[in-house]
């Protein structure tokens, strides 16, 4: 397989899987409610999703790592399946509790997975020193473009099956209450994941492993996660990159708690507020699309990787202050003031990833790729779970922006220090004489693992 077929494949992958996510965003909470559960509950359930997600964070890359990239991809796309008719169909608590549950299994899986395959697809044809940051980034593009649309599709379907005969009213009738106009997205979504797991089987190819066992799943897995664990302390540049992912969990939680209530202040009322909110959601997508975009002309007009990062965290951290500024005052200047410092968030970090991943899997190999991102992915939602925790305890102001947005500009800063990478001007970087890559114990040579290009298709 040439780089650019791998690159296209991994676009199309992404949109694919995020796609039907984004279609649930826009109705899960309404149709949750719309079927009799308090909003105590629905945070529950919503918990329940978060929780999975976090226990399994790291056995599932550690299974992407031992089992291979298209099979876990297959069995995400399926349990998402599962996972979207239930909770599009279920009225009971049980029900709904399952799909969160199933839902957890199926983030968990493809956690880092699609990237991991693209990874290790483009240096197998091309070598450990591929370019991989423009496929990185057009693959972050097509991950914000896919919840953009699926934000927008997800929230206009409802409205218009309520339209001239109110077809959304018949379906309901026709199913004795079983499909709401609001389940339609889910429903919707999980027609899409059958596509996803479709395509991932037929265009996925990948280098061949050795045949799996249950032992030897069971042995390398625990193996290939402490691994994991352990890079962050040994690899001074890794270590960076999980605080710069853990400062960006931060500054995600403080937009995604505190912006809807000022979006609600705002305008008045609940309803427009729900409105504006998701329609500065979208923006937001597509304001970190653009980020991922740019990313590759951010490290060359930056000069490296490491610094690209860090003027990117630092836009992000201008965000936030801008949002902390404007935070008591609601005189339009304030208010375009707080959008485009909304917007300048999602830029850095859209712009952020793929420069910092580009750098991560130039310090693992494939026997650890999907783990390593794991750890990124836990280190995030850890502490913006966290700062979600602390935000809600600290009074309504600038305060609480001040204060992520001052934990986004440490991330930033330390990027100040050249680690043990010395940057590549434009794309890339290179290793320091005797740095090796990390590479999972029990694990076969990278020669082995990675076969010459004609064996990928």
């Amino acid at each position: 397989m040439t780089e650019p077929a791998a690159r296209r494949r991994y676009v199309i992958v992404c949109a694919l899987l995020w796609l039907p996510p984004g279609l649930g965003m826009a109705t899960m909470v309404l149709l949750l409610t719309d079927r009799g559960m308090s909003l105590a509950a629905v945070a529950g359930l919503l918990a329940v999703h978060s929780l999975t997600v976090a226990a399994l964070e790291l056995p599932t890359g550690g299974l992407s790592d031992v089992l291979g990239r298209r099979p876990v991809l297959a069995a995400a796309g399926g349990l998402g399946v599962v996972a979207f008719v239930l909770i599009g169909l279920g009225t009971s608590a049980w029900l709904l509790t399952a799909g969160m549950v199933l839902m957890g299994v199926a983030r968990a899986l493809a956690s880092g997975t699609a990237e991991a395959w693209y990874v290790d697809t483009v240096q197998a044809c091309s070598g450990p020193d591929a370019e991989l940051r423009t496929g990185l980034a057009r693959g972050g593009s097509a991950t914000s473009a896919a919840l953009a649309a699926g934000i927008l599709l997800g929230g206009a379907l409802p409205w218009l099956l309520g339209l001239g005969p109110d077809l959304g009213a018949r379906l309901s009738e026709a199913t004795s209450g079983a499909v709401l106009p609001l389940s339609v997205p889910l429903l919707l979504g999980a027609a899409l994941r059958i596509v996803f797991v479709a395509y991932a089987l037929a265009a996925l190819r990948e280098p061949p492993r050795p045949p799996a066992t249950l032992r030897s799943v069971l042995r390398g897995v625990p193996v290939t996660v402490v691994d994991g664990l352990r890079l962050g302390g040994r690899d001074a540049l890794v270590r960076r990159i999980l605080l710069g992912a853990a400062a960006a969990g931060s500054a995600l939680a403080a937009v995604e708690l505190l912006v809807p209530g000022r979006t609600t202040a705002l305008t008045g009322s609940n309803g427009s507020g729900v409105m504006v909110y998701a329609a500065l959601s979208c923006a937001g997508f597509l304001c970190s699309g653009l980020g991922s975009h740019l990313a590759p002309l951010t490290a060359r007009v930056a000069g490296s990787g490491e610094r690209a990062v860090l003027v990117s965290l630092g836009a992000g951290a201008g965000g936030l202050l801008l949002l902390g500024v404007t935070a008591s005052s609601v005189h339009p200047a304030a208010t375009t003031l707080a959008v485009a410092g909304f917007g300048l968030v999602y830029l850095g970090l859209g712009a952020a990833a793929p420069n910092e991943n580009d750098l991560l899997h130039r310090r693992v190999d494939g026997a650890g790729r999907a783990t390593a991102l794991s750890v990124q992915s836990l280190a995030q939602q850890l502490v913006g779970a966290l700062t979600g925790l602390a935000v809600g305890v600290l009074r309504p102001g600038p305060l609480p922006w001040l204060l992520t947005g001052a934990a986004l500009l440490a991330g930033a800063l330390l990027w100040l220090r050249r680690g043990d990478e010395r940057a590549m001007q434009g794309s890339g970087v290179r290793a320091r004489r005797g740095a090796r890559p990390y590479r999972s114990r029990g694990s076969r040579p990278r020669d082995d693992y990675n076969p010459p290009a004609p064996t990928v298709e």
